[in-house]
């Protein structure tokens, strides 16, 4: 008689035969196989490794939740970085790209510098940190052009690296910062962590509906792979997130999670066809590629810039 402390065999399934370590091998090879196979259909249609994207993205959002649940100044100083980051990403695209010059160092310091100054001195402290910086990067690059010859910076190539620079700090810095602009109201943070998460649910939506029911393109020159019927599923989920966030966490009227739902929704999908637009008239896929199976940290954040924008203004309007 066995003994009943003996620990079980793994068994074959057949006639309780055990595996041997061979075939044990084997249908871990196989099974291995089956799922590579399958996540790189997956990623052929889509465009992206899932199972990275799942875990960088599940990584992410505990280091947001983390961060705005416990201390604001905690997510204040890593939405710095994120913003240095995402400017650098930007910049070098358009130098790697296109023959766009923009001054790094002072693009980066006035990224980083003008979060601090939405947090603490409100929107006066982001509009003069702002325009200061813009100023600071159009200065450093007329000084830039002026060590060098007339015949590699002439005019109109100057022209065009001055509005690429003040373009930088609009896309990445304001309204990257306006989301720390918002931080900063009394209960800001769940107004941050309630659009985050339409944001989310919103590209979720619009990733599974569009995985399995979509056929029509909604603009096939920019991004090919979005279609109505993605949309359509974005705008639903995102409607019931907004609706069960502005009640429970926002303690706002349903009503108001219906518009907050909806709103971000767009601005989220217009955000990211406008990137979508802007890699494709730069020439590239991704802005960089530090996250596997999502590209670049602007690549991520695309959808929330604009939406922070939005979400700051319907606090405004609901809270007086």
């Amino acid at each position: 008689m066995a003994d009943e402390t003996e620990p079980p065999r793994p068994s074959s399934g057949r006639r309780g035969r055990p595996l041997s370590k061979n075939e044990f091998q084997a249908q871990v090879k196989a099974g291995r196989e089956r799922f590579e196979e399958a996540n790189q259909k997956i990623t052929a249609r889509t465009g992206r490794n899932l199972l990275y994207a799942i875990l960088i993205g599940v990584a992410m959002g505990a280091v947001l939740v983390v961060s705005l649940v416990l201390i604001k100044e905690v997510f204040m100083v890593l939405a710095a970085a994120v913003t240095a980051f995402c400017t650098l990403e930007l910049i070098m695209a358009f130098r790697k790209a296109t023959p766009v010059h923009v001054p790094r160092i002072p693009s980066m310091i006035t990224a980083i510098a003008v979060v601090p100054a939405a947090y603490y001195w409100q929107a006066a402290g982001q509009w003069l940190v702002f325009l200061g910086g813009v100023l600071l990067i159009a200065l450093w690059r007329l000084a830039e052009a002026g060590l060098r010859r007339p015949a590699v910076d002439d005019g109109r190539r100057l022209l065009r690296d001055l509005a690429a620079g003040t373009f930088v700090q609009v896309y990445v810095s304001f309204l990257g910062s306006t989301a720390i602009l918002l931080l900063s109201k009394d209960g800001g943070q769940w107004w941050v962590l309630a659009f985050i998460a339409v944001v989310v649910l919103t590209d979720t939506g619009a990733y599974a509906t569009g995985l399995n029911f979509g056929k029509h393109p909604m603009a096939p020159t920019i991004s090919p792979k979005k279609t109505w019927e993605g949309f359509a599923g974005a705008v639903v989920i995102a409607v019931i997130g907004g609706v069960l966030l502005s009640i429970f966490l926002l303690h706002e009227p349903w009503w108001f999670g219906l518009l907050f739902g909806l709103l971000i929704s767009l601005t989220a999908t217009v955000g990211d066809l406008c990137e979508s637009l802007l890699k494709r008239d730069i020439g590239i896929k991704d802005m960089s590629s530090w996250l596997p199976g999502h590209g670049g940290l602007l690549d991520r954040l695309d959808s929330i810039l604009p939406s922070a924008a939005v979400a700051y203004v319907l606090y405004v309007l609901i809270t007086g």
